[in-house]
């Protein structure tokens, strides 16, 4: 034959489109042309194909070979093509026999002697081919990863020499058998026992862990924020198996690797405060994911918020809101998913204290003003962590370790259970029409919270949100109707709210 056709996929974000790999071998001049928008990596391909083939014992088409990537229009970039364009050339030389290609797809690159090297977005193509109904030929390195999906047949591949026995039927390569772990192996080497006191503080974070709420530390330097924040991640439960391909797919596409210690792990990402918007959100004239991404179904810690710059932080707004980020370029738009539990922490005052005479009111607002009014409506929680009272040195309580992780953990694990039995989320994601059905007031208690809503000159947004911090609190001690002990804690984690209060009635003065 004289064409030859075969499946493989590209890599456009998190989504593996199908690229059909056509390959036309005619009489005339030695040539060999690449089509359909490859990029610079695509069209390299050709010595490596070249090489390859001649150095598995097979014989390259001294003639004038054509090869398109269909569809034309979509940019294909990486090595992932070399493989199936070196089987197209073999099928259409008639060096191979002829085999159904309508049920397989093949993606890998190729060293000069005919060796796989493992690809990026394994896991998004191996997804594809699930949907398509079709088995997968993959190199050795990524043939693990692409296992953990369901409903698809992976075919590891070590040489490219290894594929033609088995498409001979002489020496069939075994496919991969999936083997998912259902627990996390991985051991945080941190504990929630490290932190010392704290108890406000640990309560505030055994909360947000349950909910999935964003929060908020404030508090003077050495206090224990980063700590705390750090060890949110001991406290959270581990993915679910849906949430775990979808980070998975994430990692693969950059490059990050995938164990079976970390398949079930919530990610937990800490960028610097020097960081840019891109590096954030993701960018790139092909866009690429950002931090915000790579913590999808994780963590987002930003220590010391207020270094961060303001147009930096103002660009988390919307995927806080909406749980995904579009990233528009001239020739491409990719939409990535971001639902991430924020996590930050900050000094009060420029001189770390807000009412340490060091600093005028006047220089604290305009430090504090660098975090807007919408930002901060968007954390659920804000949490004052204190210095240490004078002299819990010397109370036998400080050599007392407080709860351990772990502890906390297994609380954490039922209370987020309630709510999935319940509504099938955690709180923090309930829509304005849940929060009716699920956090029903009674009218004492709707009077009371509407009167401290006003009081407080709270909008709307933090009135639902300070209504799914109760159902949470609500949860953690089991009961099946919000009270108003509930929603006076609830009203309890505004400390910027305290904090600008105090500051205005000293520049009032």
């Amino acid at each position: 034959m004289a064409i030859a056709k075969i499946f493989s996929r590209a890599r456009i974000g998190l989504d593996a489109p199908t690229v059909i790999v056509e390959v036309h071998i005619a009489n005339g001049l030695p040539a060999f042309n690449i089509v359909g928008l490859p990029e610079t990596t695509v069209k390299e391909s050709k010595d490596r194909v070249r090489s390859a083939i001649i150095n598995c014992g097979y014989e390259f088409p001294g003639r004038r070979i054509t090869v398109n990537l269909a569809p034309a229009d979509l940019p294909k970039e990486g090595g992932r093509f070399d493989l199936p364009i070196a089987i197209g050339i073999l099928l259409a030389s008639e060096q191979l026999p002829q085999f159904n290609t309508d049920t397989l797809e093949f993606a890998g690159e190729l060293s000069l002697s005919g060796e796989l090297r493992p690809i990026l977005g394994e896991i998004s193509m191996a997804m594809a081919c699930a949907a398509q109904g079709r088995d997968l030929f993959l190199p050795q390195g990524n043939s693990a990863q692409a296992s953990w999906v369901d409903d698809v047949t992976i075919y590891p591949l070590t040489h490219l020499a290894q594929l033609f026995p088995h498409l001979q039927r002489i020496q069939p390569i075994e496919p991969l058998k999936s083997s998912k772990p259902q627990i996390s192996g991985a051991q945080h080497a941190i504990c929630l026992s490290d932190i010392i006191g704290q108890d406000s503080a640990k309560r505030g974070l055994e909360i947000a862990a349950s909910g999935g709420h964003n929060l908020l530390l404030i508090g003077p330097p050495g206090t224990g924020k980063t700590m705390l924040a750090s060890r949110l991640a001991t406290l959270l439960p581990d993915m679910e198996q849906h949430e775990a391909l979808q980070t998975a797919a994430i990692r693969s596409i950059c490059g990050q690797e995938i164990t079976c210690d970390n398949w079930l792990m919530r990610p937990f990402r800490a960028p610097h405060h020097n960081a840019s918007s891109a590096a954030l959100v993701g960018g790139g004239s092909h866009p690429q994911p950002g931090e915000i991404t790579l913590a999808h179904n994780g963590v987002l810690f930003l220590d010391e918020l207020v270094e961060f710059d303001r147009k930096v932080l103002e660009v988390l707004r919307e995927p806080i809101e909406s749980g995904e980020v579009t990233i528009s370029r001239v020739k491409q738009k990719t939409t990535y998913p971001a639902k991430f539990q924020l996590i930050a922490a900050m000094n009060p005052s420029p001189t770390g204290f807000y009412n340490d005479k060091r600093a005028t009111p006047e220089q604290v607002m305009r430090y504090l003003n660098r975090l807007s009014g919408p930002l901060l409506e968007r954390i659920d929680m804000q949490l004052e962590v204190p210095l240490l009272p004078k002299g819990y040195w010397r109370k036998d309580g400080y050599q007392q370790q407080g709860e351990s992780s772990e502890t906390v953990r297994e609380r954490v694990i039922e209370c987020r259970q309630r709510q999935i039995r319940r509504q099938g989320k955690a709180n923090h994601r309930l829509s304005a029409a849940e929060l009716h059905q699920y956090c029903h007031l009674s009218e004492d208690n709707l009077e009371f919270f509407e009167l401290a809503i006003e009081k407080l000159g709270l909008s709307t947004r933090v009135h639902h949100n300070l209504l799914k911090i109760a159902r949470t609190i609500a949860d953690m001690s089991g009961a099946e109707q919000i009270d108003k002990l509930h929603l006076t804690e609830a009203l309890s984690y505004r400390a910027m709210d305290r904090i600008l209060s105090y500051l205005a009635s000293n520049l009032q003065r």
